[in-house]
């Protein structure tokens, strides 16, 4: 596979760090068993100084700095290795295989990088050597950290220890919790297979040499079903005769999966329960009555193997061959007769054998990889019943009955098993073992009668396809799923066990897969969120029983209401072909007496399509006991019966007038506000739901769910589309398949990863106009280093002084720089120096005359193009798939924008759709493409988002609408106008048609004329400005249209002049639709479907509307992501398929995928969705796993290049543009600081480091009050508050400092507060000139180990970063070294240069200032000081310069006395502009928006005035911000 790059010694393969847990007592250690629950016990920093492993670490491999590495190259003492594994690493006892926090202490000092690593050797390394890397990479995967990384020094060492690996149990006995470490080994490996090292050895294991430890009756069933394998299988025996003749097990892999199997059935027979079971029925007696000690131990093996198997089979390369060698064991049939499936214990155990049997029958062939349809599901089906009962009819007289039957009265399992009762043991087993050979004759299961029942079961009977499962399936969870910990688990899952889920990992086998996964996961995500808000909503409502035996209600919740009347009012008979009703409606009646205004009108709010929930509560009469408590579950604690979802059809008030109508039922002048407290709501509830109460009523006797409900609970709008993107997931499921023909085999992650390059792909632009991409000739020259360019006119003679536009004839041997795959930095094709360079053809012409008016003159493009970007331009305007990695401050947006102006010039009767993460992305991408060369009447967005644009124009739906009306008048009456000019009748400008005809008969026939009478009268000069039939209408231009000097010179202003009025009426048919279309609606959606030509949303949006989307048969034809890396893979996915397929055949050309995996992923709210089954892993990250090429932009225009050393060596290449080395304003130093980044140590404060009022909640008192002292010294110093952000990686962090500001800022007009006050993770994508950044912990390192979030946290300041942490903590660790070694060589005291009261300063960036200037602030209490005697400094030196306005101390109330303090202060900002160049022709290039709500560096005087009353008197957005 190819080699992936971005991954240096830092891989971001495996991302989500694991949090380490909190404290607890040692007594627990023991008690946390199995599945993924229980929280190991913490341990501190002290703890781990003080622990004699970390000195023995100290002694032997902990090194830090080069110095103590050539001191302490100690011997390599393989005893040492042993000791430590057998006293430290073994588990003698209890359910754990590891000690968690030994592994923890050992891999966090390095054991396996310094230690076990560096002296492997393949040949002479003992068992417990080898085991020990097991554990150290096992544990590497718990954290989700970088694994394999430093085993790439050695490749062959490790392709030696892999090869060890494979052998390590021969002639050796392991304990059962050595077993399970291994069996997790081999679970990692086969999940690493883009590592190329790991796949080579373990895919081994999957060939078809395992094929020779299938029984020989199976292996002929095989080779018969597949006769492509008798060539591959006579070749592979020629090449490698099996040694020794005929004895198969001489090579590792022919045996190792059997013998694995085989080792997992002994321990799920004979060593899960303690006393060794006689029979079956003793099997029975002891599940139904809880005997028989189980042992977890053996549990956890068996789970985790089940997981081993169903990965086997859920990815090709391995699936392909091993699939039979599964059905051989009948390892399912075994397990489902195990008496560990139907024990309690076993609850997780048997829905992972369910999953697993669901993949081992997956819908594919296996060998060619295609998805079967249903129909060639249900025909190999009958075949196969055929084939079976024309073989009973021949040879079983017994079976004869069977054998005459029609295939539905058989293919159910009771039928069946009745069917086959008849035969005697002997004959069953002669008919399963010899006659269709399903099993080996040798099984010893093959004994027992219902085992063999079971296998001819499961082989004939009719599956469930996966279409009607997934259709049947409720949407809406219910309180069974709800609560079901291996399913959806809660919060603190510490990756030690799996879960009964899917996993997303590289390789898919078909779309239909690939959707149900994610269909699941994301289902089951959303039920942990409602889960928690059902857990957060009902405790308020105080529930108890009254007089009555009732359930009544004292409390009250926001969320939500005790229900006053439910009724089911309609159920309509189901449709045809299925048992389950077309819909089933009920009312709910609740009351909002109780709320307050804000409140009562959320429940007002509510409109058609939202979600409810119906909740059934009925509490204990008697509170619990403590030990009661303890055991009981939440819904036992809540009192919570059933859960049941609905969606909104209508809400009436009390007097039945409809509320909420977006259907246009109700006019807008007829709407009056709701009447009354009570609501009535009509709500439509899940019919598959509804059918399977309905049939638990009729066939157990169950309870009437719908007689049950008193709560009715809402959820906030913004989390509560889920129902959408499933719905939108099964729609996909049931549609052929969907995706372009050529993104299908790498969507899935096979074949060659750059197939979706432009260069392999069809129907390439063969020439292509790059409109105003360059600046100039040396820009382009600059793009192209590697080829010699030559510049030519259109009519082919060379052009000596050529100015843009450009044309450029790309040739297809146009490889991607080196920039796109190994590094390079130059532009688009590096050749070896020596070789002839090739030539570039350049066309350049002349753009015609755009009219003789300011608004037909284009927009120009500014900004220069890097040699990278201008590659990532032109492969994103050639088909196929780009992929651009944007580091932050690269220009991403312009890359971008500059793709979609080239493509609407080259392509314009092609649509694109703009999708992006969030709303502030997309708009930022909107304000950019409006200053590009692309008429606004051809850009919408939709989406909630539009009305945040920074325009005056209106750019959703509805704005596009009216602004096409309003245009069609302007337009009309220019038509008149010309009309007037030609002395015609006026009223051809009545309509758009009228308009139309006067076109064809007045003014083309008068264009035709003209041109006619021109061609014989060149050699005129003036000939032009006499004859020119349109000069009146143009007499009102602001210079003279024609000049008279020149025929050509004319001719051209004629020409735009003529374009000038061919454009008004192509504009004005245009605008026909909208005369014709009366209704809203339909002119808003003819503006979606036909006149837009680019469309942005964001993916929820998109996933929401998929249904309209298709209804209204919306097309595209390229799909631009922006942030690509931070949406879920799903939620990429369903914008790609927002259209119907024309004739078979997707209609998507080009795919742009934009995005950075070095930052943060998608956000997954459950932590075992995040880390076992990988759901917040994008589509952008997963291809470039998979080795997909891509364009890394390489210069970044944001930050100080001091600054961007913190964070540019994740990167594979990143430079600095000339904006940032040439400017003032990044080579000046920051006044009042000696430094422009720097590590401040926060020692305890008050006694205390990190706190966490409650789990996962840290907050540090120290850290806030040093940030905000540091922030009202940036203020007093005279630095505009809105230039400043403060950050931290906690939301408790954050609360606290909101606090403190709200507490020591916001009574002060003139310190006020910061622009942001927020966390690391929601401040991605945005920047500000300083940031302030608090991390919180103090005992470990916690989430910022994922170095994707510590680039995030470094590359958001441009200016100037100042980071407050714990130093001896983050100093040691090993992920983050190389930017904290960056900030450790300056002093960890804050460096404060007294000199300076002002934020102005001419010090350079690198001079820190005299000695005798530069203050360390000792801490926290220091820093209050100096804050206090610089504002009496500064009241001081305006009472000298002022006189009687400063004579109080105290903050005034008088804003107008505030604001003449705060100009004065500011003199010192403006006196800075005036030797500043003005930003926008410098950073601009790239990077051009300063944080969305600020304006540019360049207006200081407006930053002074917006700041003068901050967080008072001008209610500036960004005022509100900080006091959330």
């Amino acid at each position: 596979m190819t080699k992936v790059y971005g991954t240096g010694t830092y891989d971001f393969r495996r991302h989500r760090v694991a949090e380490y847990p909190v404290a607890e007592s040692k007594s627990t250690v023991q008690k946390t068993g199995g599945g993924g629950g229980g929280v190991p016990s913490s341990i501190t920093l002290s703890e781990i100084q003080r622990d004699r492993l970390t000195k023995i670490a100290e002694a032997n491999w902990l090194v830090s700095g080069d110095v103590a590495r050539a001191k302490k190259e100690k011997e390599f003492d393989p005893d040492l290795v042993r000791k430590i594994y057998e006293s430290e690493l073994l588990v003698k006892e209890g359910s754990k295989p590891v000690p968690l926090q030994r592994v923890m202490i050992l891999e966090v000092s390095q054991y396996l990088e310094n230690y076990l690593w560096p002296h492997f050797d393949p040949l002479t390394a003992t068992f417990e050597h080898v085991m020990s890397i097991i554990l150290m990479v096992n544990e590497k995967f718990r954290e989700n950290v970088a694994a394999w990384t430093c085993f790439h020094e050695r490749k062959d060492a490790f392709k030696g220890f892999l090869e060890r690996v494979l052998r390590l149990k021969e002639g050796r006995e392991l304990s059962i919790a050595e077993k399970t470490n291994y069996l997790v080994f081999m679970i990692n490996a086969f999940q690493s297979l883009e590592d190329d090292v790991v796949s080579r050895i373990v895919l081994r294991l999957a060939s078809l040499k395992s094929w020779h430890s299938l029984s020989y009756g199976r292996f002929q069933m095989e080779l018969c079903l597949n006769p492509g394998l008798i060539k591959k299988w006579k070749r592979m025996m020629k090449k490698e005769p099996v040694k020794g003749g005929g004895s198969h097990s001489t090579t590792v892999e022919v045996m190792f999966v059997r013998n694995f199997i085989e080792e997992f059935l002994e321990i799920l027979d004979s060593q899960v329960f303690t006393q060794k079971q006689l029979s079956v029925e003793d099997d029975e007696l002891m599940v139904a009555t809880g005997l028989g000690q189980v042992n977890d131990a053996c549990v956890l093996y068996c789970e985790r193997f089940m997981e081993f198997l169903i990965d086997l089979l859920s990815q090709l390369p391995t699936r392909r061959y091993l699939r039979p060698l599964v059905a051989d064991v009948a390892v399912v049939a075994k397990c489902h007769l195990s008496a560990l499936y139907r024990h309690e214990k076993g609850k997780l155990f048997a829905q992972l054998v369910d999953l697993l049997q669901f993949y081992e029958g997956f819908e594919i062939n296996d060998h060619t990889g295609t998805q079967l349809t249903d129909h060639e599901v249900l025909e190999s089906h009958y075949s196969r019943m055929q084939s079976f009962q024309l073989l009973a009819f021949k040879k079983m007289e017994k079976l004869r009955e069977l054998a005459l039957s029609n295939i539905g009265s058989i293919h159910k399992r009771a039928n069946l098993s009745k069917k086959l009762s008849v035969l005697s043991p002997e004959e069953l087993r002669d008919l399963v073992c010899c006659k269709l050979k399903l099993v080996s004759k040798e099984d010893p299961w093959s004994e027992r009668v219902d085992f063999l029942i079971e296998v001819m079961v499961s082989y004939f009977e009719k599956q469930q396809s996966q279409k009607e499962a997934i259709n049947a399936l409720p949407l809406y969870p219910n309180e069974q799923i709800m609560w079901d910990e291996s399913v959806v688990p809660s919060i603190n899952y510490s990756g030690e066990g799996c879960l009964a889920l899917p996993k997303l990992n590289l390789q898919f086998l078909t779309l239909h897969d690939y959707l149900l996964r994610n269909f699941n996961l994301f289902r089951l995500e959303s039920t942990y969120e409602i889960r928690e808000d059902i857990q957060e909503a009902v405790p308020h409502l105080l529930a108890y029983i009254n007089n009555n035996g009732d359930t009544a209600f004292r409390g009250w919740s926001r969320m939500g209401v005790p229900i006053k009347e439910f009724k089911v009012t309609e159920v309509k008979q189901p449709n045809i072909g299925e048992v389950k009703p077309s819909s089933v409606t009920a009312e709910v009646t609740y009351s909002i007496s109780s709320y307050r205004a804000q409140i009562r009108s959320e429940w007002d709010a509510l409109k058609e399509h939202d979600v409810l929930f119906l909740l059934s509560i009925r509490p204990l009469f008697e509170p619990l006991s403590a030990e009661e408590e303890d055991k009981a579950s939440v819904p036992q604690k809540l009192g919570l019966q059933y859960v049941r979802g609905c969606e909104i059809i209508e809400i009436r008030d009390e007097e039945g007038n409809l509320m909420n109508d977006f259907s246009g039922r109700i006019k807008r002048d007829e709407w009056k506000p709701p009447k009354g407290e009570l609501r009535t709501v009509t709500v439509a509830l899940d019919t598959a739901q509804y059918h399977m109460d309905v049939s638990n009523i009729a066939d157990k006797g169950a309870e009437d769910v719908y007689g049950t409900f008193n709560v009715l609970m809402r959820r906030k709008p913004k989390e509560n589309n889920f129902k959408a993107i499933l719905e939108s997931i099964r729609d996909l499921m049931n549609e052929y398949c969907i995706v372009p023909k050529w993104l299908e085999n790498i969507f899935l992650g096979y074949g060659d990863p750059s197939a979706a390059q432009w260069t392999n792909m069809p129907d390439l632009l063969e020439t292509v106009d790059f409109k105003d991409t360059f600046v100039d000739a040396d820009h382009l020259k600059g793009s192209f280093v590697d080829y010699e360019v030559s510049f030519i006119n259109p009519d082919g003679t060379e052009n000596l002084n050529p100015r843009p536009p450009f044309k450029i004839k790309l040739p297809r041997t146009l490889k991607p720089s080196n920039g796109a795959l190994t590094g390079g930095t130059t532009g688009i094709n590096t050749v070896d120096a020596n070789c002839q360079k090739e030539t570039l053809i350049i066309e350049t012409y002349t753009p015609p005359d755009p009219g003789p008016y300011p608004q037909d003159q284009p927009k120009q493009n500014s900004v220069r193009f890097t040699p990278i970007q201008v590659e990532a331009i032109i492969s994103g305007i050639q088909p196929g798939l780009t992929m651009v990695v944007g580091p932050p401050g690269t220009g991403k947006t312009d890359t971008a924008v500059q793709i979609l102006n080239v493509l609407y010039h080259n392509c314009p009767s092609q649509r694109t759709l703009i999708i992006t993460h969030s709303n502030q992305a997309l708009n930022d991408l909107f304000e950019k493409i409006m200053q590009r060369d692309v008429p606004a009447r051809y850009l919408l967005r939709l989406g909630q988002g539009e009305q945040e644009l920074a325009t005056d124009l209106d750019f959703s739906r509805q704005g596009r609408v009216n602004s096409m009306l309003v245009r069609r008048l302007e337009l009309l009456s220019e038509v008149e106008r010309l009309a007037r000019s030609l002395q015609l009748p006026e009223d051809v400008g009545y309509t758009c048609e009228t308009a139309g005809y006067f076109w064809l008969l007045h003014v083309y026939s008068r264009w035709e004329q003209f041109l006619a009478a021109c061609a014989e009268n060149k050699e005129k000069p003036t000939f032009v400005q006499d004859r020119f039939p349109f000069k009146e209408f143009f007499s009102d231009t602001p210079h003279p249209v024609f000049t008279g000097e020149s025929f050509e010179k004319d001719m051209r202003a004629a020409m735009g002049c003529f374009r000038h009025l061919k454009t008004m009426f192509q504009e004005l048919e245009e605008c026909r639709a909208f005369e014709l279309l009366k209704s809203t609606a339909d002119r808003a959606n003819y503006l979606m479907t036909k006149q837009a030509k680019i469309v942005a949303m964001t993916c929820t949006h998109a996933a929401l509307k998929r249904k309209d989307f298709l209804q209204l048969g919306f097309k595209y034809d390229n799909l631009l992501m922006e942030e690509s890396a931070q949406i879920l893979e799903i939620e990429t996915f369903i914008p790609m398929l927002l259209q119907r397929q024309e004739d078979g055949h997707a209609r998507l050309k080009r795919c742009i995928l934009i995005g950075d995996h070095h930052q943060l992923p998608p956000v997954v709210k459950n932590m075992a969705f995040q880390k076992y089954s990988h759901m917040d892993q994008s589509l952008f990250t997963r291809f470039v796993r998979l080795g997909i090429p891509y364009i890394e932009l390489n210069a970044q225009g944001r930050a100080r290049p001091s600054i961007a050393k913190l964070y540019n060596w994740r990167y594979r290449d990143l430079g600095d543009l000339p904006s940032v080395k040439e400017e003032i304003i990044f080579n000046r130093a920051n006044a009042g600081f000696a430094y422009d980044y720097q590590l401040v140590d926060v020692p305890d404060y008050l006694g205390k480091g990190e706190t966490t009022p409650s789990p996962w909640f840290y907050q540090n008192e120290g850290e806030a009050e040093y940030v905000v002292s540091v922030y009202i010294y940036l203020r007093l110093l005279g630095y505009p508050a809105n230039k400043i952000s403060i950050l931290t990686t906690y939301n408790g962090q954050k609360l606290l400092i909101r606090d403190v500001i709200n507490r020591r800022c916001i009574p002060y007009d003139f310190i006020g507060p910061p622009s942001k006050v927020t966390t690391v993770d929601k401040f991605q994508g945005q920047q500000n000139d300083f940031i302030l950044l608090s991390l919180v912990r103090t005992r470990f390192v916690g989430h910022l180990r994922d170095v994707r979030r510590l680039v995030v946290a470094m590359s958001r300041a441009r200016l100037g970063l100042y980071v407050f942490c714990r130093r001896s903590l983050f100093e040691q660790c090993y992920e983050l070294q190389p930017t904290f070694q960056l900030l450790l060589k300056r002093p960890d005291h804050l460096a404060l240069n007294m000199n300076e009261i002002t934020s102005y300063t001419v010090r350079d960036v690198e001079d820190p200032g005299p000695i005798h200037h530069i203050h360390l602030v000792s801490g926290i209490e220091e820093m209050a000081s100096i804050i206090d005697s610089l504002y009496q400094e500064k009241l001081r030196h305006q009472f000298h310069q002022n006189g009687p306005y400063f004579s109080h101390l105290e903050p005034s109330e008088n804003t107008d006395e505030v604001q003449n303090m705060q100009q004065t202060e500011d003199t010192d900002m403006r006196e800075q502009t005036v030797d500043t160049p003005p930003e926008s022709k410098g950073t601009t290039t790239v990077d051009n928006h300063v944080a969305g709500d600020m304006p540019p560096e360049n207006s200081v005087e407006d930053v002074t005035m917006v700041d003068n009353s901050a967080g008072v008197a001008n209610g500036s957005p960004t005022s509100n911000e900080g006091q959330v």
